[in-house]
């Protein structure tokens, strides 16, 4: 076991499958009346976001709190970094106060890795730039663990990743820890929103990859921010092409899920209510985010990983009666 979360690449699939084992148990937690363990009590989890977020950085929270951790948040805005001061600088005295998890989110690609070389503690990559994003990666994988059953992997499963591609590290991420769990995956996108090196298989062809049959249908948010030139005609257009339409969205099998990392563009890439769709699990992509995240704090920071006593019984939630789902 690493010390940090960095990529899923570097997690590999036996720590995917660990993780996901864990999120399992960190649910049943959430379900119970009073959702919350001691099992990291007295470690301190540090959130360091240096782009803006709110599903993210509220699930880090959650997720280090109902496992009894203290928890720091880093305001950029506030800081001394204002005054000049580097972010080296930043995170070294912010780990000089006892920190033992980093939460990291930033612009630059690679910044995670730094944190991690300037610091003894674990570090959690909360995305970096266009690189990476594994706890998104990892609370995709388990969302379709959970809603079709598939405990024992995804061999057969065919995910179709829709929309900005290049500019969208989710869309790498959820791709590697798809694929790790044995499911085909292609990428749907103009070749202006695809990386100038394409890995995956690949088409500009919505229509003809719903009337295949998808098992998965993953929307991507057009990240305008990221974007420096203009990679669309425009937003009609794209939605005309790529979007999830009613008419489309007909064409779905009842059985095919759709998801979406947030926040959702409306009239954009989704131009239908998602709450009218029965395969829609975006919500519980949210849900599951809090599990997956307490999953991921435990296998870094509990003193024994390999064992949930602590989690299982303990005396918070001795008195109180366990929920079923």
């Amino acid at each position: 076991m690493s010390r940090s979360l960095l990529s899923i690449e570097e997690l590999g699939v036996d720590g995917v499958q660990r993780v996901l084992e864990l999120a399992d148990t960190m649910a049943e937690v959430n379900r119970r009346p009073n959702p919350k363990v001691p099992a990291l009590r007295g470690r301190t989890v540090c959130n360091v976001f240096f782009e803006d977020s709110t599903r993210t950085r509220l699930s880090f929270e959650t997720a280090a709190k109902r496992l009894s951790a203290d928890t720091m948040t880093f305001a950029v805005s506030q800081s001394s970094l204002n005054k000049g001061e580097s972010f080296r600088d930043s995170i070294e005295t912010i780990a000089a106060m006892g920190v033992d998890a980093f939460v990291i989110r930033h612009a630059s690609a690679g910044a995670p890795w730094l944190v991690e070389d300037w610091t003894t503690a674990s570090v959690v990559n909360a995305g970096d730039g266009w690189h990476a994003h594994p706890t998104q990666a990892l609370l995709d994988v388990y969302t379709v663990r959970v809603a079709l059953n598939r405990t024992a992997g995804f061999d057969g499963l065919r995910v179709a990743v829709v929309g900005d591609i290049k500019h969208s590290r989710v869309a790498r991420s959820t791709t590697t820890a798809f694929k790790a769990l044995g499911a085909d995956v292609i990428w749907v996108a103009p070749t202006t929103l695809l990386p100038p090196v394409v890995g995956e298989t690949a088409t500009d062809r919505l229509d003809d990859v719903i009337g295949d049959g998808v098992d998965v249908l993953y929307m991507l948010r057009m990240q305008n921010e990221r974007m420096t030139e203009a990679l669309v005609p425009n937003l009609r257009e794209y939605t005309a092409r790529f979007g999830l339409t009613p008419r489309r969205a007909a064409c779905l099998a009842p059985s095919t899920i759709v998801m979406h990392p947030g926040p959702v563009n409306r009239g954009v890439e989704i131009a239908i209510d998602l709450g009218e769709l029965p395969g829609s699990v975006v919500k519980q992509q949210v849900t599951n985010g809090i599990s997956v995240r307490m999953a991921v704090l435990y296998d870094l920071l509990s003193a024994n990983p390999n064992s949930t006593s602590d989690i299982e019984i303990n005396d918070d939630v001795a008195a109180a009666p366990k929920e079923h789902p």
